[in-house]
């Protein structure tokens, strides 16, 4: 089975796996995960150069603001605030990349994601074994049978204003996943949570934070094919802006246990990320400026009473590109990896690695849409996707992020 996690490209080192023009190369990282998440080796320059606009991260207009703890932390590593966002940031030493659920940084260097990268960062192509994964216990559906992932119709803000892409830096370069607006409890209305995948922000067991994370909802809103967002704009790419994760959560299992392969910390593979705009966005918040955010279900029925599950996202593996938005839609069934872990959705689907992170929207108690789980794993030769239960502890991630910027 293949993770579905990031995909990523490493511009200047060859051709990816399917040739073309663009030089990309992917890493699927997890035995289960379509998301776009960690990596082994690394090349320590292959996240590109940072723009030499950059501007200070924490300077009080709009920009990020650093914890003082982090600081000293960087600081304790040799790490200067400015240095980093002047290219330091692609130092992926053990010793310097921070881990720990109260490390997240990410200080926002403006222009970084220029339409090159953002196009770039999408193209899948290291599988995993069937044999990564250990064999099935506790509560497991047969195997659901394909269903072919449909286009979203553009100008996909029209159908589906809440779904985007994540942007990072990691060891093995740039990466994208797909990524939900959601509610923000302690600000109705006026929202800057996302929802993706942990494997999206995080490296697991054996790494730390990724870098230079971003969202941009209605990706290619218009919905051009790759040839023609060659000499695209930045507006045209992204339409309602670049949004910089200021703080980013996810569980303290995926943290501890998860890995790129063998589905490891799958269950637990969830993660919310606050954005601020790149640039000014009139005081509007993500959610005002999109016009949409979906609420989350953490009390969604068991398996079989859910008729219907909707999964979005921006698959990047052959036969899809990156550049467009696609739905697959499915009766749900049941994973168990582990039995200690809580089981996951299954549904049948064919999107592939880029599709990691976005989010799966059942009908929640009130009749109306609600997010219930996220793209997390599937299996190399693309036929279905998993995603975890978003339980008390999901919750609690979301909780706990909305709490952090209440009032703000």
């Amino acid at each position: 089975m293949r993770s579905i996690r990031p995909s990523f490209s490493m511009r200047g080192r060859g051709r990816g796996r399917r040739g073309g023009s663009s030089a990309a190369a992917v890493a699927l990282v997890s035995a289960l995960a379509l998301t776009a998440t960690a990596c082994e080796s690394g090349d320590p320059e292959a996240g590109g150069e940072a723009s030499a606009s950059a501007t200070a991260a924490d300077d009080g207009n709009g920009g990020i603001r650093i914890p003082e703890h982090v600081k000293d932390k960087l600081k304790e590593r040799g790490i200067d605030v400015d240095e980093w966002k002047n290219g330091a940031w692609r130092d992926w030493s053990k010793d310097d990349w921070l881990r720990e659920a109260q490390d997240f940084v990410n200080p926002i260097i403006a222009g970084l994601w220029d339409p090159d990268r953002m196009r770039d960062a999408e193209e899948p192509g290291k599988e995993v074994d069937d044999s990564d994964l250990s064999g099935d216990q506790g509560v497991t559906d047969p195997e659901p049978a394909p269903v072919e992932a449909r286009p979203v119709a553009p100008k996909y803000h029209d159908s589906a204003a809440t779904a985007g892409k994540v942007l990072f830096d990691s060891p093995e370069g740039s990466m994208v996943c797909s990524a939900t607006v959601v509610e923000d409890p302690a600000n109705p209305g006026k929202s800057n949570l996302v929802w993706t995948a942990g494997h999206c922000v995080h490296a697991g067991k054996k790494g730390g934070w990724y870098r230079n994370i971003a969202f941009v909802p209605s990706y290619n809103d218009a919905g051009k094919s790759a040839a023609d967002l060659q000499d695209a704009t930045k507006e045209e790419l992204a339409p309602y802006g670049v949004w910089w994760g200021d703080w980013a959560q996810t569980s303290d299992q995926w943290i501890e246990q998860g890995g790129a392969t063998g589905g490891d910390g799958a269950p637990y593979d969830y993660a919310v990320i606050h954005v601020t705009p790149e640039k000014g966005s009139g005081g509007k918040s993500l959610e005002e400026t999109v016009g949409a955010a979906l609420p989350v279900d953490f009390g969604a029925p068991a398996v079989p009473e859910v008729e219907s599950i909707e999964a979005t996202g921006y698959p990047a593996a052959p036969p899809y590109d990156g550049q467009k938005l696609y739905q697959c839609q499915d009766k749900p069934g049941r994973l168990s990896i582990a039995a200690a872990d809580p089981t996951m959705y299954r549904i049948g689907c064919t999107m592939t690695g880029g599709s990691s992170g976005g989010g799966w929207v059942a009908t929640g108690s009130d009749g109306k849409p609600a997010l219930v789980s996220n793209t997390s794993i599937g299996p190399v030769t693309a036929g279905w996707l998993a995603g975890p239960r978003l339980d008390k502890g999901a919750k609690g991630v979301l909780d706990a992020v909305s709490g952090k910027f209440a009032g703000q």
